[in-house]
Parts: C-alpha cells; structure tokens; sequence
C-alpha cells in the first residue's frame, strides 16, 4: 500500500499546487519582486490586425468599435485579413476603406497565423494589435494597451478579457469565472517580469519584435514566448478591457478548449528551451507551473482517483477523500441536467467547467502524443 500512499498524496499535491501553490507562491514573490511599468503618454502609430473568416455577422460592429476608440485616428490603421472568407466579410470590410480600414485577402485559407504572418510586414504601425473578428474593446482600451510600450523593456502586452453571458447558461458562468482567475494570475507574474498567457483578442507586440510562425503554431501563446526569448517583458494591462460573448454550448466550448490546448502543447515543444532553466530560472518555474503541469493536471486527477480507489481500507481519512471526489463528478455530471430545469448551482457549474476543461486537455494530449496539429479554426460561436 506504500506505493499507492505515494501515488495518491503525491498526486493531490500536485492538483492543490497547480490551481492554488502556484498562485500563492507567484503573490509571495511578487511583494518581493514588484517589477512595475513605466507607462507613458505616448501615441506611436498603431496597426490593428484583424484575421476573419466567415465573420458577417460580427465584422462590422468589429470595425464600428475600433475606429470609435480614444486613439488618435490619423496614427491608427485597421488592417482585415480575410482567410478565404465565403460571406460577405469582405463585401463588409471594403465599405470602410475610406475611413483608413484596409482588406488583405488570404487565398487558399490557410489560418490565423498565416493571416498574421501575411499582414504584419504590410503594416504601418510601431506598434502591431491583435483583435478578433467578434472583440468589442472598451473605448480607452488602445490607449491603456499603449502606455505601456514607454517602458523599453515591456515588448508585448495582454489586456483584459471579459467573458460576458447574458443568457445565465452553465457554460458561460463556468468560463466567466475561470477567464477572472486566469485575469488574477496574469496581474501577479506581471509583477514578477512576464505573463505566461494571453487571450490574443486584445494584445499588442512591437513590430520589430514581431516573428514569423508557422502555421500550425498558436499566436497567442507562441509570439510572446518570442518576446521574453528576445529579452523583452509580457505584461497586463487590466485597464485595457475587451468583452466577447461566452459560448453557451458544452461541445462548443469543449472543441475550442481541445483545439487551444492541443495548439498549446506544440507551442511548449517548439519553444521548449524556455523550461530549461537555463535564461530565466523565474520564468521557466512559471511556464512550468502555469501550462506544463496545468495541462497535466488529468493525469494527476486520474491518479488521484484510482490510488484513493486502492486506500479505500485503509481509514476514514480515504474514505472521505474518495466520497468528495465522487461527488464532485457527479456533481459535474449532474449540472447540466439541474440547468434545464432551471436549477441554478454556481459550485456545480465550477465542478462542470472545471471537468470539462480537464477532459479536453486528455484530448488534446492524446492528438499530441499521435502527432496531430491544428491549422485553421472556426469563429466562435458566442
């Protein structure tokens, strides 16, 4: 029973340090180490880059919002890259190109990182920022996002994310609260130095720090591992806030998380001399602590389950352990279900949430380890 001992408190630990260690270790350091921005009032001309496809019912309230910002108009330009759009997205687009919103058309499709890759040496801008097709940014958000580039040192920046869900689904509140944890995260290893994470609906780079990614390669993870491997800073800005419509549906927002997670995990393969240790000791702990291990988690979740299983006679202390732990599924199971009558459980929906993103990184695992990539993407389906 020695092994299964091991196995279990060993597996425990690492899930308490993932959600909980690492935030607590990261805001101990932090009162230490406060790394702060030197934000200034400067306006550098600014390029906001736009991949779309099949985004008709949502570019044009996209771009309305955009060229409404406090910015600047004549050192702002608005660059639509459409992926072999078969809507109207285009038809769309050109009606603005008096008001400074330039369409470059991407054919055959080939993905959002190629769209980015394609647009970026056309850009104008000192400054490059990244929305998608469906972001809404609050009006002084680009301003905020700005600031921060005064700072020589900071070389990427990250705004905030708020996922809204007006329809009270389980799905969205589950999201909304993860997206607010993540947002926590973000403002501590900001103080240490660099973000592990952004969302890449509201984030901004310096053109000249800008590198080229290949297609299969998740720009919202990749391109500021680029930036800290350049020596340059991530940081967050949770002034600058942008609002996206939550998904509603349980298989939507399981595809999307299979499809980041499977994404992500290739983006810590190609940039895996970041967990070496050997450039920045801090910042491969965080990367460690906040993705590898994150999405590791359902081997630990797994473990922890099945060695409880085996120390089910071994005292009360297993027995209670394992009794909340299948609570906790059923829980989970039963959410949905509680739902449609109208049954409202913020812990079972955390439960829910919580248990569908660790069962979409397995996946994703899974289509890593038989070498599956992800190239295109669909837009949300808010």
């Amino acid at each position: 029973m020695l092994i299964h001992k091991l196995l279990f408190f060993s597996s425990l630990f690492l899930i308490l340090y993932v959600y909980l260690g690492y935030p607590m270790l990261a805001f101990l350091i932090s009162v230490v180490r406060n790394r702060r921005v030197r934000k200034g009032a400067d306006e550098p001309r600014v390029t906001i880059l736009i991949a779309a496809y099949n985004e008709e019912s949502h570019i044009e309230a996209t771009l309305l919002n955009k060229l409404d910002l406090s910015y600047p108009k004549e050192k702002l330009e608005i660059i639509v890259i459409s992926d072999g759009s078969t809507d109207r997205t285009d038809e769309i687009v050109r009606r603005y190109e008096n008001e400074g919103v330039g369409l470059i058309r991407q054919e055959p499709r080939a993905g959002k990182t190629s769209a980015l890759n394609m647009a970026a040496p056309k850009a104008s801008g000192e400054i490059l920022v990244f929305s998608d097709a469906n972001s809404l940014y609050a009006p002084e958000a680009l301003e905020k996002l700005i600031q921060n580039f005064n700072d020589p040192k900071v070389g990427y920046v990250t705004g905030k994310m708020i996922y809204t869900n007006p329809d009270g689904t389980s799905i969205g509140d589950g999201c909304s609260a993860y997206m607010k944890y993540e947002n926590v995260l973000r403002s501590l290893e900001a103080r240490l130095g660099s973000v592990v994470g952004v969302d890449g609906g509201i984030d901004a780079v310096r053109k000249d720090l800008y590198q080229p990614m290949n297609a299969d390669q998740l720009p919202d993870f990749v391109l500021p591992l680029k930036v800290v491997e350049q020596g340059f800073r991530v940081v967050y800005e949770p002034d600058a806030i942008l609002k996206e419509p939550a998904l509603k549906a349980s298989k939507d927002e399981y595809k999307m998380r299979v499809r980041v997670s499977l994404r992500s995990l290739w983006a810590l393969w190609d940039m895996r001399t970041l967990l070496s240790f050997s450039s920045s000791a801090l910042f491969s702990w965080q990367l460690w602590s906040h993705k590898v291990l994150r999405y590791l988690c359902f081997l630990f979740l797994i473990i922890a389950y099945l060695s409880n299983f085996a120390l089910w006679t071994q005292g009360l202390f297993y027995k209670l352990v394992f009794i909340l732990q299948n609570m906790a599924y059923l829980g989970a199971i039963v959410s949905p279900i509680l739902e449609k009558r109208e049954i409202r459980s913020p812990i079972l929906y955390l439960f829910n949430y919580f248990t569908l993103l660790n069962l979409a990184s397995a996946h994703a695992f899974l289509k890593f380890l038989i070498g599956q990539k992800t190239v295109m993407w669909e837009p949300r389906k808010g």
